[in-house]
């Protein structure tokens, strides 16, 4: 990568990437402060407007949505208490109750310093991690990538919050929508049923929004919109001293550590590295007995280790085509969409890319701590706004967004067909994520299947005789069936105890 970087920071530092960056971070912010809009769903609603720019722009554009959003649920679940990202949910604990007592800019600076603590350091570990990870898998034939995408595929049990068959539905469901239009080899028309509107499959944007953004909506009227929330008073941030970080740094890096590695883990997410870091810091802090009344640590853990899972959860995301979670689903579909192919070539095909890529996510996590400062005083305002509003505001940018890219009248019925079948399906208990993955992962995982057949003679049992495509399959396997497997094993562990 380091004869391109010369290029890489030319591409980075012109005129439109710096602005880009400016303003993602800052709308990120901005978005993720809003309740109920959330890092998937802010991703997925400004998507449809940067498929007219550039690549390398409109890319960092989102990763700054996405990093910024992260940062930006702390904003409401200090000032409201209600978290504007599910990964902000344990800032609640401890930062509401510093608001209350009049310490909300406190509050607020040890979430922000945390947050671009946490950040940076994720960053770090995906610039050294994923090249080697994607070096590793750079040899992969056909046969290979197949083994690699199945056992991305399985990525779908982990993603399913808890249920797994539901999960295995919304997943299969997402890899027959990949099939419709025409055969990548033979060119003949599948499941077009005569429409010459469906020969190029469905839009992958229209489904997108329609099932994260669209169905949200849906999902809110059908429930009892909230009222404005109660306000605490609000005068800025109030960055923590350096002696305040006395005997806290240890509880940090702990965090930080915990976000990393618990991001690069598929399925996981940053909610899940929020509590995980909150509940260790509140077993192992000297001030344990203050945590729920108000206390730093808790901000610093839940902080630190859930814009700590940003970089960790791109490294299989980017490297292998593998997203970690549900907000990396939604980031796989935006880099596929803008021509950039997440997965074993990402490296080789695209080093200069990649390297305005690793620099902007740098840059990304600064500017949260001087644009924190500003946004929030922003978006303060914004959360007295009624849910009503906010949800037409939602809708709007779902359909001038998804029309603005082709101009095309069926894409909306694509979006609100997408969006009325995540709704029935969400209401049902199924994850939207799957479904999201099935479609991004299908094609590839089709054209792998179909030119490893030919290579072995139509002979899949030939599969095996790859070592590292066997140990795939065997894995993907075993992950696919593993609760199966648990199930039965605590069942004869019963009767053997009866």
């Amino acid at each position: 990568m380091l004869p391109v970087l010369g290029d890489s920071l030319q591409l980075l530092f012109s005129v439109e990437a710096i602005l880009t960056l400016l303003l993602g971070t800052m709308l990120g912010i901005v978005l993720g402060a809003l309740p109920g809009i959330g890092s998937t769903v802010a991703v997925a609603i400004i998507l449809p407007f940067t498929l007219g720019m550039s690549q390398a722009p409109a890319v960092l554009l989102l990763l700054a949505v996405y990093a910024g959003s992260v940062y930006g649920g702390s904003i409401s679940a200090i000032l409201i208490n209600t978290p504007g990202t599910p990964q902000s949910a344990a800032t609640t604990f401890d930062g509401y109750p510093m608001a209350l007592r009049g310490e909300a800019g406190r509050a607020l600076g040890w979430a922000t310093v945390s947050s671009v603590v946490g950040g940076l350091v994720s960053v770090v570990l995906l610039i050294v991690a994923a090249p080697q990870l994607a070096a590793l898998a750079l040899n992969f034939g056909p046969i290979e990538t197949f083994g690699l995408l199945l056992l991305g595929l399985t990525c779908i049990v982990a993603v399913s919050s808890g249920d797994m068959i539901k999960g295995l539905i919304a997943g299969v469901l997402g890899l027959f929508l990949a099939t419709v239009g025409g055969d990548p080899i033979t060119g003949a028309a599948r499941f077009t049923f005569g429409d010459f509107r469906l020969i190029a499959g469905f839009d992958l944007l229209a489904i997108v929004i329609g099932v994260f953004a669209l169905s949200e909506v849906l999902l809110r009227v059908s429930q009892k919109l909230s009222t404005t929330p109660e306000f605490v008073s609000f005068r800025g941030i109030v960055l923590p001293k350096l002696g305040e970080w006395k005997g806290r740094i240890k509880g940090l890096c702990k965090s930080v550590a915990l976000g990393c590695g618990i991001g690069i883990l598929p399925g996981t997410g940053a909610a899940t590295a929020a509590f995980v870091s909150y509940a260790e810091a509140r077993r192992s802090s000297p001030r344990s007995a203050e945590f729920g009344k108000g206390e730093p640590d808790g901000i610093i853990a839940s902080e630190a280790a859930n814009n700590a899972v940003t970089g960790g959860a791109l490294v299989p995301t980017m490297a292998l085509g593998i997203p970690g979670d549900a907000v990396t689903a939604v980031m796989l579909a935006t880099l596929t969409l803008h021509g950039v192919t997440p997965g074993v070539r990402l490296m080789q095909d695209n080093p200069t890319l990649i390297g305005a890529i690793f620099g902007g996510l740098f840059i990304i996590n600064l500017l949260l701590l001087p644009l924190g400062m500003i946004a929030s005083a922003l978006a303060a305002p914004l959360l007295r706004m009624r849910e009503a509003f906010m949800l037409t505001a939602i809708t709007l940018l779902c359909f001038v967004g998804v029309y603005f890219v082709r101009g095309n009248p069926f894409d909306l019925w694509v979006m609100v067909a997408a969006g009325i079948l995540g709704f029935i399906l969400r209401r049902q208990g199924y994850p939207m994520a799957p479904l999201v993955i099935g479609m991004v992962l299908g094609p590839t995982l089709e054209m792998s299947l179909r030119q490893g057949l030919i290579i072995t003679n139509g002979s899949f049992g030939a599969f095996f005789a790859s070592p590292i495509a066997g140990t795939l399959i065997v894995i993907s396997t075993l992950t696919l069936f593993w609760p199966l497997i648990s199930f039965a094993r605590n069942w004869l562990a019963q009767r053997k105890a009866a």
